[in-house]
């Protein structure tokens, strides 16, 4: 059915439950396609003078980011799908998945339609809002 469709999915993580529902449908994805995922993280970014003041704080987002990965790396290998990873810095969240995913050349965006972003994006997420309107790249939601 999908087999040869995508080849490469990206899937923002940031370890909320709906970008870990998003992971799940990009496996079954990859499953049918025989597909790679890549996990991309964003981490945010400080000025110099912040990150010197922050450092352990930004230490411990770092640690943050490795474990989500770790779960992402555990939960594709119990399928049989290759994973790769990517944390990235950035202060646009957006344009970085979006870039990414245009420079990677994914086939396909696979994002949680809401994250740990603002409350106030109640139903699709900002983030998710802002990479489906920004990607050149197909984008699937997952609520």
């Amino acid at each position: 059915m999908l087999q040869n469709r995508f080849k490469k999915i990206l899937v923002p993580l940031d370890g909320s439950l709906n970008s870990i529902r998003g992971l799940n449908e990009a496996i079954s994805l990859a499953r049918q396609s025989d597909a790679t995922i890549t996990g991309i993280h964003i981490m945010p970014n400080f000025s110099p003078k912040v990150a010197k003041i922050l450092k352990s704080y930004r230490a411990g987002l770092l640690k943050n980011a490795q474990k989500i990965m770790s779960h992402a790396q555990t939960s594709t290998a119990r399928h049989g799908i290759s994973f790769n990873e990517k944390i990235a810095v950035s202060g646009d969240v957006v344009k970085t998945i979006a870039s990414y995913a245009k420079s990677s050349k994914s086939d396909i965006i696979v994002i949680g339609s809401r994250g740990e972003g603002s409350p106030h994006a109640e139903y699709l997420g900002s983030v998710a809002n802002g990479v489906l309107h920004e990607s050149k790249v197909p984008v699937l939601v997952v609520k």
